[in-house]
């Protein structure tokens, strides 16, 4: 195990590939359906797929509108003319043996994302440019054979690259994720990670600090979830240091890895090709891309909020980061704070951004459709705790019943029997009751000889006599009033 002494002597740097599955519901250059999910093996596969002599391929338009938005979102350049290109493979999963791409012209250009350290400070990470491109197919290999399926195709990907300023697994981690809520919240992608929807490839070196050259990159692919990216940029950097300081001569392979999440390490899965082995060559079938600037205009004027528009429309309610970035996993959510804080108040707003972000992102509760509660119940439910009606577990219980009933939280607080006891002269009377018990007798001698932490046995008593709807703000300032 190396020591933090020998890992401190040496730099991380990380460049991401990220591949965006768009949302269309057909192909980028067929009309097979896009939607393959537990679907039977090569059963959304067009002639056009299956790269059948004579098939020519149309460009789907929703595809390129949806790209420019990904590029929008990550403030990037858009290229009114770009072009494809064939890469070629020498694997079954291609048919045609060659996957169009966009190597020489890509549709997106030199963008940038914003994202935090491990202390909360913000960073620019460059995007060096994003290109349309058709997915592949999928192996699966068994001892003595393999299946292919050619379901995904030709699904429409958008590739964004960036450049290698990513220097801690955190910030490869926040990326990533910033990355896929750009994605998400712009339309681009349904983002399901579960299901490939956007897919991540690390290319990671070690270099002593100082050094003006980088250490030998390694990609390690098909990363589909948040907490396997930190994970492998920890692992294989550890690796690297051990093979330079092994005294072996440092040979590090380049080459790509896979990441084994059950034994949580990377494996070596094949020797790392350069451009020059695709053997790359203009698409004579697919015209150049031109947009017009009308066409990315419009697109602009109808891009919805961006996560960082979020963080600045959040900033008066002072969340802690925590709860603001839990939030941002979820575009619903955020659309749902917002509204609330339009057309209430800050306290509102932040009692609702609480439960958003706590019990309604619980897994027990991640499966309600939030659509169906609408903003003026959220605000009556947070003023009604705000203004002491309910105590916070009557609140959060009520909150849960609004997806069972269209009654109003107040009628449901009715219902059940929730509603909080202010009423000065009611609550007096269960004090006095309470005062009155032998049990009481100590305490009330010790608040009268300083020591007011004893108020709250008798605060706790006053409740359990209520049966927990007095108000317990009121009642202690009622006790503090008797006992002076």
């Amino acid at each position: 195990m190396l020591s933090p002494e020998i890992i401190e002597k040496y730099e991380m740097t990380i460049g991401i590939e990220c591949h965006v599955q768009l949302a269309t519901k057909t192909k980028l250059f067929s009309g097979a359906d896009n939607d393959a999910r537990d679907a039977e093996p090569n059963t959304k596969v067009s002639p056009i797929d299956w790269a059948l002599p004579g098939m020519l391929p149309v460009l789907n338009e929703r595809a390129v509108k949806l790209a420019v938005r990904l590029g929008l979102a990550m403030d990037s350049e858009i290229n009114l003319v770009s072009r494809f290109d064939r890469k070629h493979y020498f694997y079954p999963d291609l048919p045609s043996g060659y996957q169009r791409t966009q190597m020489y012209h890509p549709i997106i250009g030199a963008g940038s994302i914003e994202v935090r350290d491990e202390n909360g400070e913000p960073i620019k990470v460059r995007i060096e440019h994003a290109h349309l491109e058709e997915d592949a197919g999928k192996q699966t290999h068994f001892n003595d054979y393999s299946l292919v399926d050619l379901n995904r195709a030709g699904t429409p990907l958008v590739e964004v690259v960036s450049m290698p300023d990513i220097h801690s697994a955190i910030v490869a981690r926040n990326f990533c994720q910033e990355l896929w809520r750009l994605a998400t919240f712009s339309g681009a992608s349904f983002g399901d990670l579960y299901h490939g929807n956007i897919r991540f490839d690390i290319n990671i070196s070690a270099a002593p600090k100082g050094s003006s050259k980088l250490g030998t990159r390694v990609e390690i692919k098909n990363l589909n979830s948040f907490k396997s990216i930190e994970a492998t940029a920890h692992y294989e950097f550890a690796r690297h240091i051990e093979l330079i300081e092994s005294g072996k001569g440092g040979e590090i392979i380049q080459e790509t890895r896979g990441w084994d999440d059950a034994k949580q390490k990377t494996l070596s899965q094949r020797s790392k090709a350069e451009a020059a082995d695709y053997r790359y060559m203009p698409d004579p079938n697919v015209p150049p891309l031109v947009l017009s600037k009308n066409f990315v205009d419009s697109i602009k004027e109808s891009m919805p909020i961006m996560p960082s528009q979020y963080r600045r429309l959040w900033d008066k309610l002072s969340l802690d980061s925590g709860v603001v970035e839990t939030l941002l996993n979820d575009a619903n959510k955020a659309k749902i704070l917002t509204a609330t804080l339009t057309e209430s108040n800050v306290e509102i707003a932040k009692t609702v951004a609480n439960w958003l972000s706590g019990i309604l992102s619980a897994d027990e509760n991640a499966n309600l459709d939030l659509s169906k509660v609408s903003i003026e119940s959220l605000s009556e439910l947070a003023k009604m705790v705000l203004n002491h009606e309910l105590n916070s577990t009557a609140g959060k219980t009520i909150l849960l019943e609004l997806w069972k009933t269209e009654d109003s939280p107040r009628k449901i607080a009715e219902e059940l029997n929730l509603l909080q006891v202010n009423d000065d002269s009611a609550l007096e009377t269960i004090v006095d009751e309470v005062l009155s018990m032998p049990a009481a007798t100590q305490a009330i001698s010790d608040i009268k000889n300083g020591e007011l932490k004893a108020i709250g046995f008798l605060v706790g008593q006053v409740m359990k006599k209520s049966a927990g709807k007095a108000n317990p703000a009121k009642v202690q300032e009622i006790i503090k009033s008797k006992l002076q």
